[in-house]
């Protein structure tokens, strides 16, 4: 793990191959340790999922420096509409001038065909699109766990589910990359404040996403995680419903 700026603990890890987390601790006064995380993929046509907050730019920008030119990135993709999705889309829109924000149909015709400052490149659910060496593939996940324009992008080589708040995880100084569970603290944090929409697909939208069969979850918030993939999606599933 290299840390990027000492001040804030920003640091990137790469939890598989050419994919990098970008992490931010921070403390939330009353709520205790928190963090942020967006992912790099390096390739020929780089992406960024998720922007971070738009006051966290610079740290983000200084990361993604670390590991490639920050002008090289073709896709600013995001899961949903939201301050630590894309908060600062239009600040990567400037420094990485060929770049384009990437999302769902409904996203492109709800919101960021409006707030974002260059067209959107809309992907309808299991379009797949290649960067290079890797490609990803849109899923719509609407409602889960919340926002009607939600979705989540896999990344086909290296078997990872860019899934957003799926398993949210507090803390401020979790490991980049766990195997052991984080269901548990994931539930727990849900829990104490419940972020999900419950909407009745979940369950199958669920499924679908464990038919990939994914071995890497890149999580926003807290560590990522390795291993089977399907079988914890469908504990959450589980979860969910009791």
């Amino acid at each position: 793990m290299t840390v990027t700026n000492k001040q804030s603990g920003t640091n990137v890890h790469e939890v598989a191959e050419g994919i990098y987390r970008i992490n931010t601790p921070v403390m939330i006064e009353g709520a205790g340790g928190f963090s942020f995380n967006q992912y790099l993929i390096v390739d020929d046509e780089p992406l960024l999922f998720h922007t971070g907050l738009r006051k966290m730019f610079p740290l983000v920008r200084e990361a993604v420096a670390s590991v490639l030119p920050v002008e090289r990135l073709r896709h600013i993709a995001f899961s949903h509409v939201e301050a630590d999705e894309c908060g600062s889309l239009n600040d990567w829109l400037a420094a990485a001038p060929q770049s384009v924000p990437l999302c769902g149909i409904i996203a492109a015709m709800v919101s960021v065909g409006d707030i974002a400052d260059r067209a959107p490149r809309a992907l309808a659910d299991g379009e797949m699109l290649p960067l290079g060496k890797h490609s990803v593939r849109w899923n719509d996940a609407p409602h889960l766990p919340h926002a009607w324009e939600c979705g989540f992008l896999t990344e086909e080589l290296t078997s990872t589910l860019l899934c957003g708040d799926l398993f949210t995880q507090g803390g401020s100084d979790l490991p980049p990359i766990a195997e052991s569970d984080i269901l548990g603290p994931s539930e727990d944090f849900r829990h104490a404040m419940d972020y999900f929409s419950h909407t009745k697909n979940a369950p199958a939208m669920l499924e679908k996403l464990a038919s990939t069969n994914p071995e890497i979850l890149a999580c926003m918030h807290g560590s990522a995680w390795r291993g089977d993939g399907a079988s914890l999606l469908r504990a959450l599933s589980d979860a969910l419903n009791t």
